[in-house]
């Protein structure tokens, strides 16, 4: 999934972001509308992880979920 179907399928694909990241709050969420690197961003903040697997989880997440 690119970042322009992740954008454009943003209300879907954030409940499942929510799920998996809980410590991302609303206002993260909000900010990201689909950015993929903003997410990583926000994801390697909250969870205390190095940028590349930040990158990584967010990449094998979202393939998942095209899988599904």
């Amino acid at each position: 999934m690119n970042e322009q179907e992740i954008k454009g399928n943003w209300k879907q694909v954030k409940g499942e972001v929510k799920k998996k990241w809980a410590m991302l709050t609303d206002d993260d969420l909000g900010e990201v509308q689909g950015r993929i690197d903003i997410l990583a961003g926000k994801i390697q903040k909250r969870y205390g992880k190095a940028k590349e697997e930040a990158f990584k989880e967010v990449n094998e997440f979202l393939d998942s979920i095209i899988k599904q």
